[in-house]
């Protein structure tokens, strides 16, 4: 089967936090203060029944291979969103999966209606961070909104 990008299912939330907490480790982000931590990454089908949000899989043979998301956190300034839980596994980067993946996220933030997606993220995760700055984001000198990621360095806004 050819790699799909869909909604995400009940059924993706245990590989799809499993797979979150493989790249945290991957990376040596596994702390306190992260997605890592998180207890909605354990039911991220349930978060993403909030209005206004949405979680995009990169699914191939049956096999998860990422996700990517969009969400309405508290705290952000008025027609803003956050682009969130956005991870692929290892065999997964290089290949335009993460991009695909951004790009649907982007677009459901336009259609509901957000002016501009935010998004925290760390040093280790450099290649992300590059491959944001060539989407539009560009750095702020401070985290919006109240994620409860405080041990996030890096924050990045753009506007759609």
């Amino acid at each position: 089967m050819p790699l799909t990008i869909r909604p995400i299912q009940p059924s993706d939330t245990e590989p799809l936090a499993t797979l979150i907490r493989k790249v945290f480790r991957e990376f040596k982000i596994d702390k306190p203060g992260t997605v890592y931590t998180d207890p909605t990454t354990d039911a991220l089908y349930e978060l993403f029944r909030q209005p206004r949000s949405a979680y995009f899989v990169a699914e191939e043979n049956g096999t998860i291979l990422g996700g990517c998301g969009v969400y309405p956190t508290e705290g952000l300034p008025e027609g803003c969103a956050e682009l969130v839980k956005f991870y692929l596994a290892a065999e997964a980067r290089g290949m335009g999966i993460g991009n695909q993946l951004m790009q649907q996220s982007i677009a459901a933030a336009r259609e509901f209606g957000y002016t501009q997606l935010y998004l925290e993220s760390f040093p280790e995760l450099a290649k992300a961070v590059s491959m944001y700055e060539k989407a539009g984001f560009r750095p702020i000198p401070h985290a919006l909104g109240n994620s409860g990621h405080y041990a996030c360095n890096i924050w990045m806004l753009k506007d759609l």
